[in-house]
């Protein structure tokens, strides 16, 4: 089964695209229980992240099992998360 997205951690709230996909594109992403699409709601590129899930204003982005950031703003599922609409969380403490 072909797959252009991965996620590793079940707590994971968002995909790493692994090839450029369009808008309208479904994304077919790798997680730990299988393969699952999500339909990407803007162009997104290469190694760049996909909401898996939709995540609320100032909740934290999950990646690799880690917390990366916090949402600027309300994400849906499939939109582009990037830092206009992430602030990085690693040199808070």
């Amino acid at each position: 089964m072909n797959w252009n997205a991965t996620l590793l951690a079940r707590n994971d709230n968002v995909a790493t695209i692994l090839r450029p996909v369009a808008a309208g594109e479904i994304v077919r992403v790798l997680t730990p229980d299988g393969v699952t699409e999500v339909v990407a709601l803007e162009a997104i590129p290469l190694c760049h992240k996909i909401a898996f899930r939709a995540i609320a204003a100032g909740n934290d982005v999950f990646k690799y099992g880690w917390c990366v950031g916090a949402a600027r703003s309300a994400i849906a599922r499939g939109a582009w998360v990037h830092v206009h609409n992430v602030v990085s969380k690693r040199a808070q403490s």
